[in-house]
């Protein structure tokens, strides 16, 4: 049988993909491996109605949804490879199962790769995180930090001081900042620590203090860093998509990529982290453009 829509992603842009297409009466199969890019944290934010949710409990709902679509089935599967033969996508897991589908929706997203700081992991996504919209409201008013070796230094300082009046700039070694930048943000009492960072130091995920190789610290009870994002997906692919500047998936504003019956949505598209809502847009959106394509090819 080949199915209408094949959906490459079991997060929110994935989830919500899978919806449309199953209330769209589309015959559609959505790949879940089930390691989601925030199963690191404990609550999810931002969504209405769902604010600060368990992210497994948001996907319990979201599978809970899906199941009244006779439509919609879900594989937890890893997809292994993607080619297309005759207009048709074949799409095979890393069991060896092959399933053929007219369309595929890539909702893959991205992952994360963390500064090479000591016990950096411990404390990602419990009191270090990367998205103040997520997460700043958790850790408003605290001495927080913003621990950056790139570019956007200036601005995730800028961002961060939204929700605390006690904020300093930890460069990890690096100097970023121009005079310019410096001097206005020392104007806003934000402080710049240059030093190369030994050891964050806390328990249980909770950081309590920052310590340099000189071996002085400072106490920080949380704060945001910024990570370098890469494609989530790992399968082999004969796809022939353009990627932007920033790695995102190119695509039009009805998510199709350049690759004729291939649409992407969510991170994987937008090159970064957004909130659950975002994400969940873009796949209605990816979803209800996948729609009226078979729609159109039905009266062509």
């Amino acid at each position: 049988m080949i199915l209408d829509c094949a959906v490459i992603g079991g997060g929110p842009a994935g989830l919500n993909a899978a919806l449309v297409l199953g209330r769209s009466r589309r015959k559609t199969i959505l790949f879940d491996d089930n390691k989601p890019r925030n199963a690191v944290t404990s609550e999810s934010h931002g969504f209405i109605t769902r604010d600060g949710i368990h992210p497994q409990e948001f996907k319990r709902v979201a599978q809970d949804e899906l199941n009244r679509y006779p439509d919609v089935r879900t594989e937890k599967q890893r997809v292994h490879r993607i080619t297309k033969e005759n207009n048709v996508f074949q799409v095979e897991t890393e069991n060896g199962r092959v399933y053929s589908a007219k369309k595929i929706i890539l909702a893959t997203g991205f992952k994360e790769v963390l500064p090479d700081i000591p016990r950096v992991k411990e404390f990602y996504g419990k009191s270090l995180f990367s998205c103040p919209f997520c997460d700043g409201w958790e850790l408003r008013d605290r001495p927080l930090a913003v621990i950056t070796d790139d570019e956007k230094a200036f601005h995730m300082a800028k961002m961060v001081s939204n929700w605390t009046n006690d904020l300093i700039i930890f460069t990890n070694g690096s100097k970023l900042l121009s005079p310019e930048e410096q001097e206005l943000l020392k104007s806003k009492d934000i402080s710049i620590n240059e030093k190369k960072i030994a050891a964050l130091i806390g328990e249980e995920g909770m950081l309590s203090k920052i310590r340099f190789e000189d071996e002085t610290e400072v106490l920080r009870e949380g704060g945001f860093i910024t990570a370098e994002w890469k494609q989530a997906a790992s399968f082999d692919s004969s796809l022939e998509y353009t990627l932007n500047e920033q790695g995102g998936i190119e695509t039009d504003s009805f998510k199709r990529t350049n690759m004729e019956g291939v649409f992407a949505c969510g991170d994987t598209r937008i090159a970064g982290p957004s909130q659950l809502i975002i994400a969940a847009g873009e796949g209605s959106m990816a979803a209800m453009a996948v729609n009226a394509a078979l729609i159109e090819e039905k009266f062509n």
